[in-house]
């Protein structure tokens, strides 16, 4: 099993290419179930979940053509794929695939949209908290399916299609308004989906979607709005990059020093944490070409933050921003509103001299000067990436053991770093 080894203590200068952003990837791909015709996705990165999804679309029929390299080729871009369920095989999605990934389950709402049937295993991923599917069922019923859940399976129904209807979610849910959106779409008459994700991702597919006929409006507020068309064209799409991998390597550069351009990225993206790293007195600098992150010798400025739904602080860097605070002059207390199991990285941070109280959803951490290196388990993917970001400022050599979980998330991130000056090295066994 693999394992990264770091030597804390480089600063980080250069670039760094952010990739295409795997939480849009994963629905978009999803999406190509609702077309009998091509879907071509550009800026597609490459990730153990992507990889995962594929063999998950193709048993339902998908075929996925990954295209090859062309001279002149950026390594650094994303792949492009086109993805094609001309016809659907099987509507059923086993629980030996669903279990390895969470967002596998999304594919209920565009099989029942489209054949109008699916089986599905409920969800695996990682165990940060229950994360039930209920309003993700509760959206599929308010558009007419029936429902029922049988040995592991949910098993949805709509004989005659799936109907308009009003969706309000008692709160905010990602993965519901995926579902939702994809089964309006081909619903018969109007949908209203109220207390929406306001995510970035949810409007990236929603503008596919759009590019393949559909009739969505409001995507990025709290109310979205669909009126149902008959059927789905092919499209090609270009994936938005990676919020979650650029305030990642923003946190990177502010724990060790240094001056990176995040290349290819947006600040629109990620601007509640890009104002929250200012705060702990990092210089952060949007350009034509990404984002400039850089602090010099000045020390880390203790930051409180709470989790939000976008457009607050993503809970998807709350792991990483907690890396960063365990060095900071003063308290900063971190409070995690969006998954009650989101702090396993506690007592890893802590075998690296990190000071760390919990209580309740509410962490408290004293910086201290100095974290020594040692060797630390991955508990899950954003819990990994920032263990690698204070094994950064450690002293000695920090050992991050069942780094699959970063494979899951994060493209070339050993690669990335080294190429801004960092010590660190992936060993395969």
């Amino acid at each position: 099993m693999d394992r990264i080894r770091i030597v804390g203590g480089q600063r980080l200068n250069g670039t760094i290419p952010i990739s295409g952003a795997k939480n849009a990837t994963l629905p978009l791909m999803i999406a190509s179930l609702l077309t009998d015709q091509p879907l071509v996705l550009e800026n597609v990165p490459r990730l153990a979940d992507v990889i995962q999804l594929q063999r998950i679309l193709g048993n339902h029929g998908v075929d996925v053509m990954i295209n090859g390299k062309r001279p002149g080729d950026d390594p650094n871009a994303g792949r492009t794929i086109t993805l094609s369920a001309r016809t659907i095989v099987d509507t059923t999605a086993p629980y030996e695939l669903v279990s390895k990934m969470r967002a596998s389950f999304w594919v209920v709402a565009p099989l029942l949209a489209r054949m109008g049937e699916a089986k599905v295993s409920l969800p695996g991923g990682c165990a940060i908290g229950t994360r039930p599917v209920d309003l993700l069922i509760m959206a599929l019923e308010k558009l007419g399916a029936e429902i029922e859940i049988d040995a592991g399976y949910v098993i949805a129904r709509a004989r005659n299609g799936l109907r308009g209807g009003e969706i309000v979610f008692p709160k905010v849910t990602v993965g519901g308004t995926h579902t939702a959106l994809m089964a309006a779409v081909l619903a018969k008459g109007t949908t209203v989906i109220d207390n929406a994700a306001r995510e970035p991702e949810v409007t990236d597919v929603a503008d596919c979607l759009n590019k393949m006929g559909a009739k969505i409006a409001g995507a990025g507020t709290s109310r979205i709005v669909v009126e149902g068309v008959a059927r789905l064209n092919g499209a090609r799409h270009s994936v938005l990059p990676d919020r979650i991998e650029t305030g990642t390597y923003a946190m990177a550069v502010a724990m060790t020093g240094g001056d990176v351009l995040l290349q290819n990225t947006r600040p629109d993206l990620l601007q509640s944490a890009l104002d929250v790293l200012e705060q702990t007195g990092v210089t952060v600098t949007p350009t034509n070409e990404g984002i400039r992150v850089a602090r010099n010798g000045a020390g880390i400025s203790a930051v409180d933050v709470t989790t939000q739904p976008f457009p607050g602080f993503p809970t998807d860097l709350q792991a990483q921003f907690m890396a960063l605070m365990t060095k900071a002059k003063g308290t900063s207390r971190i409070t995690e509103t969006i998954f009650e199991n989101r702090f396993m990285h506690v007592q890893e941070l802590s075998r690296l001299g990190a000071r760390i109280k919990l209580s309740g959803d509410t962490a408290t951490i004293e910086g201290v000067e100095r974290l020594k290196g040692a060797p630390v388990m991955a508990t899950d993917l954003r819990a990994s990436v920032s263990l690698v970001i204070a094994g950064l400022a450690a002293e000695g050599e920090t050992m991050v053991n069942r780094v699959y979980h970063l494979d899951r998330g994060f493209e070339k991130l050993e690669e990335k770093l080294a190429a801004c000056g960092a010590a660190i090295e992936r060993i395969s066994e």
